[in-house]
């Protein structure tokens, strides 16, 4: 990791849900290295203690925070304990997420609530949680601006047999997401999602029990330049970075097709 470079982001402060992997520690990684204090929010506290590390030894500045967002009280603790901590929140980065994909009949129901709970409950606990601290970041704040960034996915606007639960999380949070902007925006609080298709990142490992699903996905990378985390990472900065008055709602991250 690069150390921390001139940015309006410096002296901010950030809290990444899901940053024990992938997109999330790609995400705490690059926000960091634009200057803000980052907040490290999921349940595998060891990994997170090793992203710390990370940051700080590159100059940056990292609070770890295990918690389950999926549990409200859990979401609500977390993001009193980052403001508590730094005293400020201007940015929140909803990344937490699971892809558990199969038909809608005969599929396990307890992966689709537990799905349904990471993808949809826990980002609205966490916002709901982290609102009000950045309506006050946008009114007091040295930037005067606040962002919310939800990641979502291709699958919030396009739907694929076998991703129908998947598909309904996705399309759930795209909507939320426009719905709260059109709320917030004349707060100067800007709200967008930022829709990726085909990363490689844990996300996917969630199905390798599945063999059918395997063989799709095993079939769709070989024929696509598959994205990293680093590119969503660069795709949030790109969002959050961008001059006060300008506003992205919407961004899709695709792959380059090989062909």
């Amino acid at each position: 990791m690069a150390p921390p470079i001139a940015s309006n982001l410096t002296g901010t402060v950030a809290l990444v849900t899901g940053a024990s992997s992938g997109i999330g520690a790609a995400t705490a990684r690059r926000l960091a290295g634009h200057g803000a204090s980052v907040t490290l929010v999921a349940r595998r506290k060891a990994r997170l203690d090793d992203l710390a590390a990370e940051i700080e030894k590159a100059g940056g500045t990292a609070l770890v925070l295990e918690a389950d967002i999926t549990d409200r009280a859990q979401a609500e603790a977390a993001v009193q304990q980052s403001v508590e901590h730094f005293g400020r929140l201007d940015t929140l980065v909803n990344n937490a997420g699971l892809m558990l994909l199969g038909p809608v009949v005969g599929a396990d129901a307890e992966e689709w609530e537990r799905m349904i709970a990471v993808n949809v409950q826990g980002l609205l606990y966490t916002t709901r949680a982290a609102l009000p601290h950045l309506l006050k970041a946008a009114a007091e704040g040295p930037r005067r601006i606040a962002d919310i960034v939800n990641i979502s996915s291709i699958a919030g606007r396009v739907a694929w047999n076998g991703y129908g639960v998947y598909n309904l999380t996705k399309f759930g949070v795209n909507g939320f997401t426009e719905s709260l902007r059109q709320e917030v925006t004349q707060r100067h609080v800007r709200v967008g999602v930022l829709e990726p298709g085909g990363v490689d990142t844990e996300l996917g490992s969630h199905n390798d029990h599945k063999p059918e699903v395997r063989e799709a996905i095993g079939a769709f990378y070989e024929q696509t330049e598959v994205l990293a985390p680093d590119d969503i990472a660069d795709g949030v900065a790109y969002m959050v970075t961008r001059p006060r008055h300008t506003s992205i709602g919407e961004l899709w991250i695709m792959p380059t097709d090989q062909a």
